[in-house]
């Protein structure tokens, strides 16, 4: 059966990301972000659904396709609002939307630079930051977990990406997700030396694994991750394959308050796909 999604690809530091205008059932969700993201389609890293938000201080609603919280799909739907309104060159607004993965509202704001987003983004506070062992094609790596309310980060430091750290790292992503039920594991691989990230991206849901070029919610997880470290509030730039982002964390008495990232999206398309479902998978 064809079916005709309307849509917007966006791109924020190269994290290539579609989000879907039209209604669909909860249940093709699933369906509908593997066909668009494949090769042969719109070729994307992930899959968003703007929804009507039930909050009604919110601005707009979004649900990933794997019920997971992403930052740079908020920051796309923040930046496709802020063009809706036609905003000039050089003005900013805040954008408050209610997104999958967490219960409280995320704040955005956003500032059109000729027609690129910069967009600034309190995301979730980490509800749990330790040290874990973990046993990996029978090495032990020791990571650092960060927590959240249906999503978890191992942060391994390491040095220059290499074939074989990035199959430690695909191994650990599965090893973790054999134990943990949430909606997102990630693996960050961290050079200190270079300030470089190197963020995995697994959602069991969707049975996707990807390497992103820019992962926002990875850079706010480094972010907490430093401040957990080093025992204090903390500000700086990421590079990552697709660019940079910037992370600021607050740190007081032994925790952390607060987690900002800045980034810039790129409005790239708009348009119909015209995507072919299974009939036995889709809900009637």
């Amino acid at each position: 059966m064809m079916q005709e999604i309307e849509f917007v690809k966006f791109n924020p530091t190269e994290n290539m990301t579609v989000l879907v205008k039209t209604r669909h059932r909860v249940d093709d969700y699933h369906q509908i972000a593997s066909r668009l993201m494949a090769y042969d389609s719109l070729h994307a890293e992930q899959v968003g659904f703007m929804e009507e938000a039930e909050d009604g201080a919110a601005d707009a609603a979004l649900v990933m396709a794997g019920g997971e919280f992403c930052g740079n799909a908020c920051m796309s739907l923040a930046a496709f609002i802020a063009s809706q309104r036609s905003m000039p060159h050089g003005d900013s607004s805040t954008i408050l939307m209610q997104v999958s993965g967490t219960d409280e509202l995320v704040s955005c704001e956003v500032e059109n630079e000729m027609g690129v987003y910069r967009c600034t983004m309190t995301i979730p506070v980490p509800t749990l930051i330790q040290k874990q062992m973990w046993v990996v094609d029978g090495e032990v790596l020791a990571v650092t977990m960060i927590h959240y309310q249906e999503a978890v980060h191992a942060v391994l430091e390491a040095g220059p990406m290499d074939p074989i750290l990035r199959r430690s790292a695909e191994a650990l992503a599965r090893t973790i997700r054999s134990s943990y039920e949430g909606k997102l594991v990630g693996v960050l691989l961290y050079d200190a030396g270079t300030s470089e990230l190197s963020p995995l991206i697994h959602v069991p849901e969707l049975g996707s694994m990807v390497w992103e070029r820019g992962c926002g919610s990875g850079t706010g997880s480094l972010g907490a991750y430093l401040a957990w470290k080093q025992d204090r509030s903390m500000s700086a730039r990421v590079k990552q394959p697709g660019g940079e982002m910037h992370v600021s964390a607050e740190w007081d008495e032994g925790s952390i308050t607060s987690v900002r990232i800045e980034g810039t999206v790129g409005i790239v398309a708009e348009g119909k796909a015209f995507i072919m479902m299974n009939e036995e998978e889709v809900a009637g």
